[in-house]
């Protein structure tokens, strides 16, 4: 099966030079139009004054306006997508003044709801009291930008891949790379992102945990951003390769708990971390307690029993491991 004609991208670049037509284009006219009085004038023939008058006439008041059409002005990092009686004619990708078929015509279908016609936006402005509508003609952008681009959808409500409902939003930098493919291959090749961006960002998302507390080598979507951005960054591509477009860089922005479940996962949250920070005050407290016995035995300063032992390790343990300031008690007697 033959491939559609515009599955690959034809840059156009022969084009003719737009300001040399525009000289050579308005001479001509002028000439025909200095013929056509010649003609009008002279004396000569009557075969000859009716092929002058014709060809200037036709010439400098038809053919000569016509061409005119196919002056295009291209900027630098935007495209025209010119089409020819409905087939796809090329791309002008390369910036300056240039001359094709004054016929073709430009086409980008995400430069509005109806890029065929212009469309008039109301303003209402208020003076003096008195409210009036002014409405401005906007004619549709032609033009197909190529520069990088950035796309910040509206946060979404995902459950992680532990079933817990999140909200999270992601920021996606792109650019159009093939212009008939963006063009042709799908209806508007902004809302197709957008949508796949949504699709691609679900299907990421339920792969990974919020968070991972007990296993710090899982990947998740607070420690893992890293990770999760290229996770979705190849999704996206694969998805949005057929509209030509190039995603450069995808993030996260927002990422919390759903408000239904946001309480509750902040108090396991804070006992996690009570945990953590009880289990390394404990592994502190045990060092610094088998260094105390050490350094007095080493030192000679005390000799202490098995019981003594016991006592001080149990009042180190309570000064190391309370919460509150110690109250110190003073025993002036024995052990025993």
């Amino acid at each position: 099966m033959n491939e559609p004609v515009y599955s690959q991208e034809k840059v156009l670049n022969t084009a003719a030079h737009g300001l040399a037509f525009l000289l050579i284009n308005t001479a001509l006219i002028i000439l025909c139009f200095f013929l056509f009085i010649y003609g009008v004038a002279a004396d000569m023939p009557t075969l000859l004054r009716i092929l002058v008058l014709t060809a200037s006439s036709l010439y400098g008041f038809i053919v000569g306006p016509v061409l005119y059409a196919g002056l295009k002005i291209v900027k630098p990092n935007e495209a025209l997508v010119l089409t020819l009686f409905g087939k796809y004619y090329g791309t002008l990708k390369k910036e300056g003044f240039f001359w094709v078929n004054p016929f073709v015509s430009a086409i980008n279908p995400a430069s509005s709801p109806d890029s065929s016609s212009a469309t008039a936006k109301p303003e209402v402005k208020t003076e003096g009291g008195k409210t009036t509508t002014a409405y401005t003609i906007q004619f549709p952008k032609k033009k197909i930008s190529l520069k990088a681009m950035t796309l910040n959808n509206d946060k979404q409500k995902v459950n992680d891949a532990l079933g817990n409902p999140i909200i999270i939003g992601v920021v996606v930098i792109w650019k159009v790379v093939d212009t008939a493919k963006a063009v042709f291959s799908v209806d508007n090749y902004v809302e197709y992102l957008s949508i796949q961006c949504d699709s691609a960002l679900r299907n990421v998302v339920r792969l990974f945990p919020y968070d991972s507390d007990e296993d710090e080598d899982e990947k998740s979507l607070r420690g893992s951003s890293k990770e999760v951005a290229q996770d979705l960054l190849r999704e996206l591509q694969s998805k949005v390769e057929v509209a030509g477009l190039q995603i450069i860089e995808a993030r996260i922005t927002h990422l919390s708990y759903a408000p239904e479940i946001a309480a509750a996962m902040l108090q396991r949250q804070q006992a996690s971390a009570i945990i953590a920070a009880r289990q390394k005050i404990v592994e502190g407290a045990v060092g610094m307690v088998e260094m105390a016995l050490e350094q007095l035995n080493k030192n000679g300063v005390v000799t202490l029993d098995e019981e003594r032992k016991a006592s001080m390790v149990s009042n180190l343990m309570v000064v190391l491991c309370g919460n509150r300031d110690v109250q110190p008690i003073v025993n002036s007697g024995s052990l025993y």
